[in-house]
């Protein structure tokens, strides 16, 4: 593995619980009765509400004609919106590399966010923060859209089923390769999200759970939806975000949870023989949250189960969905 950056700590004494006691999904997989898992939705579009039948964008938006624009999804818990600030200045990032002028101010953009959440009556779920190009012509010049368009969606989601969490995901290796930075840099949260689906597609053409993505040198850059992470002999590696990966917020929390816990984490380049090495493997993003991998391309990880420092990680990050975030409703 070829080091790009990161301190090495002591190697940690590893405390071994079950996994079963802690890998949990926040948000029960259970049939959802609309879009977003709703009823009576209010839908946030360039500061008013909308019933989900009435919210709608124009088919001249440059978002839907060229996928042009930006996103966020953003999770909250208990009446907490994690890690908003983050997310917004992902978000910010995104529209300044696609010369994107957002339309509203952070602070307008956290009060949409929250007054988002309060119409829905909620307190435990997803958001889609969306922000497109806007309405234009049928030509692909973006200086013909004049004004883009906010777009805030709180639903309800569980990405995977629960049970998926306890046993693990099985992943295999697509023949797509993750865009080069070069092209489109992975780093903007863009609304062509082609690349990905094609490798989603390859993932459920396989039966697979998920499709390892590798870039064009070979190496290992993420999945369709989320970093990936190995685990060799206590040592906690993901790929750099020159490798292709999105530099993303629940990576970022694992690093933060890892050094809490004594672990030494590295981002690095890694190959396909890293992966199907590694004594565990976990996925994560905002939607999936931290979830284990069992099996890539037909090979067992480790044991075949969800192993025993992905199982730590995993329980403090519940604990901290738990007790911090941006409170969505007045705190007495």
């Amino acid at each position: 593995m070829k080091t790009t950056d990161a301190a090495v700590l002591d190697e940690p004494k590893i405390h071994e619980p079950t996994a079963d006691e802690v890998v949990e999904p926040a948000i029960e997989g259970r049939p959802r009765p609309t879009a977003v898992g709703i009823k009576d939705a209010k839908i946030y579009i360039d500061g008013k509400f909308y019933s989900e039948a009435d919210a709608k964008v124009s088919v001249f938006d440059h978002g839907l004609l060229y996928g042009d624009g930006i996103f966020e999804g953003i999770r909250f818990y208990n009446g907490r919106v994690f890690r908003l600030g983050e997310h917004l200045d992902r978000l910010w990032d995104s529209a300044r590399s696609i010369c994107l002028e957002i339309p509203i101010t952070k602070q307008r953009m956290t009060g949409a966010v929250l007054e988002t959440i309060r119409k829905n009556h909620m307190r435990d779920g997803y958001i889609r923060l969306v922000v497109t190009r806007g309405i234009g012509n049928l030509g692909l010049n973006p200086k013909q859209c004049k004004t883009p368009s906010v777009i805030i969606i709180a639903a309800a989601i569980a990405l995977y089923h629960e049970n998926m969490y306890r046993k693990g995901l099985t992943v295999v290796t697509c023949a797509t390769r993750r865009c080069s930075p070069g092209a489109l840099n992975p780093a903007v949260k863009s609304l062509n999200y082609l690349n990905n689906v094609m490798a989603r597609i390859e993932a459920d053409l396989a039966e697979a759970d998920e499709a390892l993505m590798l870039n064009d040198a070979g190496n290992v850059a993420e999945c369709t939806a989320d970093n990936i992470f190995v685990i060799k002999r206590g040592q906690i590696v993901t790929p750099p975000v020159t490798a292709g990966a999105l530099r993303g917020i629940t990576r970022s929390v694992v690093f933060e949870i890892a050094a809490e816990l004594g672990f030494k984490t590295l981002k690095a380049d890694i190959t396909r023989h890293d992966v199907f090495a590694a004594d565990e493997c976990f996925l994560t993003g905002t939607a999936a949250e931290i979830i284990p991998v069992v099996k890539v391309d037909g090979r067992s990880i480790g044991n075949g189960k969800p192993g025993p420092i992905t199982a730590r990680i995993i329980a403090r990050f519940r604990e901290m969905t738990r007790e911090t975030g941006t409170p969505i409703f007045d705190q007495d």
